[in-house]
């Protein structure tokens, strides 16, 4: 979390989404698109811990069915 809001682009690099990265650097340079960035950053990352936990439900869900 604290990459997410320190290095925005550095973040969407270390989760393997390249061109959102340099998409994020680009906004970061200035100082201006510093704050949306980081909010990018730290949404992004919040979104996929979710979609990990809602996967591992549905896995979990699919298993308890058999």
């Amino acid at each position: 979390m604290l990459l997410a809001i320190l290095l925005p682009f550095l973040s969407f690099m270390v989760r393997g989404k390249i061109l959102t990265g340099i998409v994020c650097l680009i906004l970061q340079i200035t100082l201006i698109g510093w704050l949306p960035a980081a909010i990018w950053a730290v949404l992004s990352l919040n979104n996929a811990r979710a979609e990990r936990r809602n996967d591992k439900l549905i896995r979990a869900m699919k298993e308890n069915g058999r």
